[in-house]
């Protein structure tokens, strides 16, 4: 049995579908600056539409304080109108008699969007009376937003509930590709995980190590395991009160057989701005007076000779200071190599989280991985081991339709 039912196992013809998307997408002026997110929604929208389906989509917009209309869906609903090439008409409100008559004007293949979520607080709160009254708009519920999922809110958990609940053609490859990654992986499997800090990802290490082959520590965060191994670290970022958990966390790879890579060398600079002065050092002689921006030429080299030895790589987070020239060399340099490994048909190849999403960008390498997760907060989560409201819901549905 699959763990949860997909629009190849819906009948939508003639049914209106609730279809839960994540909108959310940046804005200026009232113009969306990144349509990301709505590029990725298009197909499987298209394929609910062409199927016969009246199609309602759902989202929630920014975080309103009651209805804002500086927070409308209205202007998403045009630029996702551009990418679609039909109108996407706009109801500005998503539940009551006016949605109601609105949906049912629909004809089948019509698309609808609805109002901003949360400008009912009901929303958020998972609320039951919330969740009913937009079940009552539709036939069948299709959760798109896997970006949402680790959220218990009325339209992406208890609405589920209610009506038949499918996952959409975007959480459908999202859970496929991180289950390849990390439930059911081609092994070896090597994560890369960066960023400034470990105490943000206690969780996501603790829960790695004891899944994974090996682990690459980057960024700040590797900083702090350096100097629990006695390292000086100069003006490096670096949590020194973290010590000990990451000590932990070293000892819990050790038992599991997971091995921890921290970089053997680094690039320092004096002061962190663009194009500083650098010098590359080997990690124990860091200077008082340095900091540690980036992993060092030889430090790239060697996990990239590990990278021809693996199957599977998860990334989660830059290895330096990406942001900042000429500290994104240690970052780009890997992710072309995980792009050409991918290509070769060596490696599969799964990353996510917003730094990292936008370092593969700015390597030219985010269409060249098996899959970009664009989901940030569940897809963290995800690698720490949690289970996501969203999905788990779409999973219990799917065990109780099989015994029916």
């Amino acid at each position: 049995m699959k763990s949860f039912l997909t629009l190849d196992d819906l009948s939508a013809k003639g049914r209106t579908v609730l279809l839960r998307a994540d909108l959310n997408v940046p804005m200026q002026d009232g113009r969306v600056t990144d349509d990301t997110r709505l590029s990725r929604l298009v197909p499987g929208l298209k394929e609910l539409s062409e199927s016969g389906a009246r199609v309602v989509i759902m989202s929630h917009f920014g975080r309103p304080r009651g209805k804002d209309a500086s927070l409308s869906l209205a202007p998403v609903a045009q630029a996702l109108a551009a990418l679609y090439g039909k109108p996407v008409p706009f109801v500005d409100d998503c539940v009551g008699l006016y949605v109601e008559n609105a949906i049912k004007a629909m004809k089948d293949g019509d698309v609808l969007m609805l109002e901003n979520l949360r400008f009912y607080p009901e929303e958020e709160k998972d609320d039951a009376d919330f969740a009913a009254e937009l079940a009552r708009l539709g036939d069948v519920y299709v959760n798109d937003a896997f970006s949402c999922a680790h959220r218990a809110h009325a339209s992406t958990h208890r609405i589920a509930t209610l009506l038949p609940a499918y996952a959409g053609r975007l959480m459908e490859a999202e859970l496929t590709a991180l289950e390849k990654a990390l439930e059911k992986p081609e092994k070896p499997v090597i994560a890369i995980v960066g960023g400034a800090k470990i105490s943000t990802k206690l969780d996501l290490l603790n829960n790695l190590v004891r899944k994974i082959d090996i682990l690459v520590l980057g960024g700040g965060m590797a900083n702090t395991f350096l100097a629990a191994q006695g390292y000086p670290m100069g003006k490096s970022l670096c949590e020194r009160d973290m010590k000990e958990q990451a000590a932990a966390i070293m000892h819990t790879a050790q038992g599991a057989g997971c091995k921890i890579i921290l970089p053997s060398d680094a690039v320092v600079a004096k002061e962190f701005r663009a194009n500083p002065d650098i010098e590359i050092r080997s990690s124990d002689s860091v200077r008082e007076d340095e900091m540690m921006l980036d992993i060092g030429p030889d430090s790239v080299a060697f996990i990239s000779a590990e990278l021809e030895k693996v199957r599977t790589v998860l990334w989660n987070g830059p290895v330096g200071a990406f942001e900042t020239p000429p500290f994104e060399k240690g970052t780009v340099s890997l992710a072309h190599k995980v792009a050409e490994l991918t290509a070769a048909g060596k490696l599969t190849s799964v990353a996510g989280g917003g730094d990292t999403v936008a370092a593969l960008a700015m390597a030219g390498v985010d269409e060249k991985m098996t899959y970009v997760s664009t989901a940030g907060g569940a897809f963290l989560e995800w690698l720490e081991g949690k289970a996501l409201p969203g999905v788990k819901i779409l999973m219990e549905r799917a065990k109780q339709a099989s015994a029916a």
